[in-house]
């Protein structure tokens, strides 16, 4: 079969299409013919191995995949890689049917960032009606369905951050009360400013470095900072026991792999997700379908902040 199969790692210039042999699935898995495949920020870690769970060469990248399976189930499932192929093997807990209603594209915008947005809101903020919720990279796969669920979770104002005028738009027309530049410079004034003067109660931060500081700067007492990446590549400032009791916040680290094989924060979510987009009351934004061959491309494209919304490679292309 055709995949996108990397040797070394490194940046974008290690994907390469290459024929493999068919996956094999073993007891308890599914073997699921490709029809997308969603491209995730964490799949740039993956490649160069700098994700939290370590990758082994030689690797087909990609975790997750929507297709039908040898009974004609159409599914969309996480797999723990080989997501960029004409085939791939799930475990059977990992795949949920998706309903007529649901396209391909905005099924895999669910089954990782919808399923982080959710989780991001519910388990690790556990966001109270009326509290302000900051949403960094709000035009992105996980932002923009963060900011439409906040609204719908109760969140009294939603404050998106984004890198250009385009996307902040984009922002405001999904639920967002303010949309302002993502900039590190004076971010903290920034935020405090779009939530009337107050500082925040919830910040979603996916970026590290200093928009991490920031952010935290800009919590009120009793705030959480929940971080779930580091697409900046920057550490932030190292954090002082005294410093979030002195200001009573909170940072919290959220990462998918946890939520997995529990049914309140992965089965159900799920499907209460795939609902909501069937009826139109969930607005996935699809940043585009492109071959398998072109995954180099998606990548720098990911990596230059250069998308919106969910990314899907077809292998049938």
């Amino acid at each position: 079969m055709k995949a996108i199969q990397i040797t070394e790692f490194g940046g974008p210039e290690v994907l390469r299409l290459a024929e493999v042999p068919d996956p094999v699935p073993q007891p308890g898995q599914l073997l699921v013919e490709v029809d997308g495949a969603g491209v995730n920020y964490a799949d740039t870690h993956a490649v160069e191995d700098s994700y939290l769970s370590r990758s082994s060469l030689p690797m087909i990248p990609g975790g997750e995949v929507v297709g039908r399976t040898a009974e004609g189930r159409r599914v969309v499932a996480l797999t723990a890689t080989g997501g960029y192929a004409e085939r791939a093997c799930a475990w059977a807990p990992m795949a949920t049917d998706v309903p007529d209603e649901v396209s391909d594209a905005a099924a895999l915008a669910l089954v990782v960032q919808g399923l982080t947005a959710w989780n991001l809101l519910r388990t690790s903020a556990r966001i109270a009606p009326g509290e302000s919720v900051v949403v960094h990279a709000a035009a992105g796969g996980t932002g923009s369905l963060a900011v439409q669920l906040a609204r719908r979770f109760g969140a009294g104002r939603v404050i998106a951050t984004a890198s250009t005028k385009e996307k902040r738009e984009l922002a405001l027309s999904l639920g967002a009360d303010e949309a302002i530049d993502a900039d590190a410079d004076g971010l903290k004034d920034r935020l405090v400013e779009a939530n009337g003067g107050n500082k925040v109660d919830i910040v979603l931060e996916m970026t590290g470095g200093p928009v991490f500081d920031a952010s935290l700067a800009a919590l009120a007492p009793f705030g959480r900072l929940v971080t779930y990446g580091m697409a900046s590549r920057q550490e932030p400032s190292p954090l002082a026991a005294a410093k979030l009791m002195g200001h009573s916040t909170s940072v919290v680290g959220f990462w998918l792999m946890h939520a997995l094989g529990r049914p309140d924060l992965h089965t159900e979510p799920m499907r209460e997700l795939l609902q909501l987009v069937a009826s139109g009351e969930l607005t996935p934004q699809i940043g585009g379908t492109h071959p398998l061959s072109e995954a180099r491309t998606v990548h720098e494209a990911l990596r230059a902040r250069k998308t919106t919304g969910k990314l899907v490679l077809d292998p049938r292309a």
